[in-house]
């Protein structure tokens, strides 16, 4: 699937009015961070528990390199066998390759972020190899050619009428029914059919463990389990930043991603494998393969600011707390990662000078920094992209009037922060410039100004008065033995 990164505004706008999607929205945005809090609640002490999560992911990002060969040298002991991949068409290739060795026709995919990344479908189906989701959600948004709508349920929003056309369209169901366990069992018996004689699965990998070479899958649907114990030939494809130093990391960071994800303790289902199935085992793939792929995170590493980024454990809960993103969505994103991590994260994959919107679209509130179980400072990020894209612009001669308008803001803003009276005296003069422009109490739009800002909302007319002002002129209360006067109490 194709990126649209560049049509941000526009589909941001077509989302706002979409009566659907802001209704699911709602829900998350009430329901998630509640789900979350009663999860995160069974922890003695929810600021220690997030504070070892964040030493974790600070300690494995440090050590990143030595622990990325340590679960080589470990995973290939347990006979699996580790390929490492520069960027998104080396990694097809090598799977592409696997699939080909085999004489394999289609292949079974469990969720997985970094194949919807490097477009992995689009080059197996390209070359002659079908693939089929089995995560619910993806098998709904692959059939509909849909970006996931959020990291963890990326078909929320679908209503149950468009996944029934579609459905019945494919032919997974036999007829029309927008009765969602119906519409789930159908999805089931379509896809158990495809395991009976599946060769080659694929799947991600949630986190990998340096000290054990295992790597580990979290679900709640049990297809990642299927996919893992029922073909011959098996590929995980992990980008590098999954490795944890050891496995009670890695069961630590477990409890802490399912918490952060849906609010549950531990998922239905949790899968560690370490190298493919022994001699005396039933179950299992003949082959492993885990694929680590780079594709521009050496970049990132390299640099001591961006490199924070890596941390991240893709649990979806800055997601949830977003202004941004609780009103317009996953699609405006326009790639594999929508809200604040895709907002950080996209811009160092796709290049900070066409992810402008994406990095300007924050409030700056703090609330993505504040949840973060990995410890993520994505204002601090956001911030430095807007720096760097004026940098980028000023050294190619590009200077253009939106960075002279806002280093000349800035520039304003600054002084009058530096000078009290100078601020006062600005509030002075700009109170009866700007309440002009008011009609019935609001400020539609202002000349030459932040037009970004009005296309979206309006302002409230700015009050005659500072608050100081008119508490001064408030009468003074009167004076009994259990009062004081109103300004012996400020």
């Amino acid at each position: 699937m194709h990126s649209h990164i560049n049509k941000f505004m526009e589909t941001a706008r077509k989302e706002l009015k979409n009566e659907q999607s802001q209704m699911f929205l709602m829900m998350v945005a009430l329901g998630a961070p509640i789900l979350r809090q009663i999860g995160m609640s069974s922890f003695p002490d929810i600021t220690a528990a997030e504070s070892y999560s964040r030493a974790i992911r600070a300690d494995a990002i440090a050590r990143l390199p030595e622990l990325l060969e340590e679960f080589e040298k470990n995973a290939e002991s347990k006979g699996a066998k580790v390929l490492w991949a520069k960027d998104a068409a080396e990694a097809n290739k090598i799977i592409l390759d696997i699939a080909n060795c085999g004489g394999v026709s289609y292949v079974m995919k469990g969720k997985s972020m970094i194949t919807e990344e490097i477009g992995l479908n689009d080059h197996l189906i390209k070359n002659g190899v079908e693939v089929f989701e089995t995560d619910l959600g993806e098998v709904i948004t692959q059939n509909l050619n849909l970006h996931p709508f959020h990291l963890v349920g990326p078909a929320i929003n679908v209503p149950p009428g468009e996944i029934s056309e579609v459905f019945l369209k494919k032919g997974i169901i036999k007829k029309a029914s927008t009765d969602p366990v119906e519409l789930g069992s159908g999805a089931r018996r379509y896809l158990r059919d495809k395991f009976r004689n599946l060769q080659m699965g694929i799947v991600g990998v949630n986190m990998a463990v340096a000290e054990t070479g295992t790597i580990i899958n979290v679900e709640n649907e049990g297809n990642i389990r299927l996919i893992k114990s029922s073909p011959k030939t098996l590929v995980a494809i992990m980008s590098l930043e999954k490795v944890v130093p050891t496995i009670k990391d890695a069961i630590y960071m477990t409890r802490m991603l399912t918490r952060n994800c849906t609010g549950q303790k531990i998922t239905s289902y949790m899968t560690m494998d370490t190298g493919p199935k022994k001699p005396e085992e039933q179950d299992g793939p003949e082959e492993l393969f885990i694929i680590i792929l780079d594709n521009g995170r050496s970049e990132i590493y390299r640099d001591f600011k961006t490199r924070e980024i890596l941390k991240c454990i893709r649990c979806g809960a800055c997601l949830n707390t977003c202004p941004v993103y609780t009103k317009i969505g996953g699609y405006p994103y326009g790639a594999t990662y929508c809200g604040p991590v895709g907002q950080v994260l996209t811009p160092m994959l796709a290049g900070i000078e066409s992810t402008a919107d994406l990095y300007r679209a924050c409030t700056l509130c703090g609330m993505c920094k504040q949840i973060c179980p990995a410890g993520i400072d994505h204002p601090s990020l956001l911030l430095s992209y807007r720096a760097r894209q004026i940098d980028i612009k000023n050294q190619k001669g590009k200077k253009t009037m939106q960075s002279r308008r806002e280093n000349a803001m800035a520039g304003l803003i600054s002084l009058g922060m530096s000078h009290g009276w100078l601020w006062n005296f600005g509030l002075k003069i700009t109170r009866p410039l700007m309440n002009s422009l008011a009609k019935d109490g609001y400020i539609a739009s202002i000349p030459m100004g932040a037009q970004g800002w009005f296309g979206c909302r309006d302002l409230r007319a700015i009050p005659a008065k500072t608050f100081h002002e008119t508490w001064n002129d408030l009468p003074s209360l009167p004076e009994s033995s259990g009062n004081t006067s109103k300004k012996e109490d400020s």
